[in-house]
């Protein structure tokens, strides 16, 4: 599979697919397809899971609890979202493709 090839339409909301997974479960790699959809309003996410994700390509603006400031993040931006923060996408290029990389924590 190239990362960057094969890419689904994604409609009326992002895709979300599963590249590789390890550990019995506990990491679990993802392709996200963003194109332009942002997280629904007043939609915060706060998952149960540690999250490092990278924006391959186009640009997002990110929202984070406890943050005074948006994220302004393009292509090759990173971080990493402890698990129970909570965050959205605020905004989104049509061309976002995101990599993700979810580990489950020690007490989940």
């Amino acid at each position: 599979m190239n990362f960057f090839e094969d890419l689904p339409d994604v409609g009326e909301g992002e895709v979300i697919e599963g590249v590789a997974g390890f550990g019995q479960g506990k990491v679990r790699i993802e392709r996200i397809i963003s194109g332009g959809h942002a997280s629904a309003e007043g939609f915060w996410y706060e998952q149960e899971e540690d999250e490092w994700v990278m924006l391959m390509c186009g640009e997002a603006r990110l929202l984070i609890e406890g943050r005074d400031e948006a994220l302004e993040m393009k292509a090759g931006d990173h971080l990493e979202l402890p698990a129970m923060l909570r965050h959205r996408i605020d905004s989104v290029s049509d061309d976002a493709l995101w990599l993700a990389v979810h580990v489950k924590c020690a007490d989940t």
